[in-house]
């Protein structure tokens, strides 16, 4: 197996997934460019690969089962193991969104990503994990999915959102649950909040670039042997569940 470091990040076509390739990347790291769309994914590839990261592209779609096995096949054929995985994909749905508009088709379309897709993800790759040395898992979580920041008087997370913070509030309670399962082994998982960054997710609004919405997945993904594991955090430190 190779000793390079192998990383997959979900979602790495474009955002802050897009950086959060090249960080690791610049770190001399092999990644994995998961996304759906075929071309996207190889521009980004190719982008990378132009300014020196080792990346390779990835067909993923993590809402889909025989994708994802397909994904895991590759890097086990590629590499043999997973040193790092970054769950990075997600959609949005509407925002801002109140609960009575929301449709049961629309709530299941954005857990389906934002939820299932990562457990489907995390699943088909603990296998290859397990043969790391220091794996590492970070889901891409957000500020507005904190319960205690949600009921803090004052504390302004941009309107009701009917779907996606619950959504993202859901992975949190998954992320504590693995935290849990795994707490007998070396794998450290964590939930990485990027801040209000300028993406289609948000449709450019965000007041961060991609750049520094890496930052805090990156360095969940770096972690050291004695780094924390079921956790959410942002570039300040712990954000309350």
């Amino acid at each position: 197996m190779s000793e390079q470091t192998i990383a997959l990040v979900t979602g790495a076509n474009k955002g802050i997934g897009y950086e959060i390739a090249a960080g690791l990347g610049a770190l001399g790291w092999s990644v994995g460019i998961g996304a759906r769309d075929e071309q996207r994914r190889e521009d980004a590839v190719a982008k990378l690969r132009a300014a020196g990261v080792d990346a390779f592209g990835v067909p993923l779609d993590v809402t889909d089962d025989t994708s994802v096995a397909a994904a895991a096949a590759l890097i086990k054929e590629r590499a043999g193991r997973l040193d790092v995985l970054v769950n990075n994909a997600g959609v949005a749905g509407a925002w801002p969104e109140e609960p009575s508009t929301v449709t049961p088709e629309g709530l299941r379309a954005v857990v389906e990503t934002n939820v299932i897709g990562v457990v489907r993800v995390i699943n088909a790759m603990l296998p290859l994990l397990r043969r790391s040395e220091r794996p590492r898992i970070v889901n891409q979580s957000s500020h507005v999915a904190s319960l205690t920041l949600q009921t803090t008087p004052g504390v302004d997370l941009g309107g009701v959102s009917g779907a996606y913070s619950p959504s993202k509030t859901f992975l949190n309670a998954v992320t504590i649950q693995y935290a849990k399962e795994l707490s007998d082994t070396n794998i450290k998982i964590n939930n990485a909040c990027p801040g209000y960054v300028a993406t289609d997710l948000n449709a450019f609004h965000g007041t961060s670039t991609p750049a520094e919405g890496a930052k805090i997945a990156i360095r969940l993904a770096t972690l050291p042997d004695d780094g924390p594991t079921g956790g959410l955090f942002d570039d300040a430190g712990n954000v309350p569940w």
